[in-house]
């Protein structure tokens, strides 16, 4: 496990305090939760360039299967 240091306002610190408190949680808790999120939404968005340039050129094909799939 790493140790991060993070720089953040006073003003921010607290609210995120209360955030966590609100929470039941810790900022670290939070934290690890938001950063969790973020690469989860990048791996999904990594996968969908990658199916997006294996279908580049099959256009008619995606169209045929989508026809077959409402029917």
């Amino acid at each position: 496990m790493s140790a991060l240091t993070v720089r953040l306002s006073d003003d921010k610190h607290q609210r995120l305090r209360q955030l966590a408190l609100a929470r039941s949680t810790t900022i670290n808790g939070l934290l690890d939760e938001t950063v969790t999120l973020m690469l989860a939404e990048f791996d999904a968005e990594v996968r969908y360039r990658v199916r997006v340039q294996r279908g580049a050129g099959h256009q008619a094909r995606g169209l045929k299967l989508l026809a077959k799939a409402a029917a």
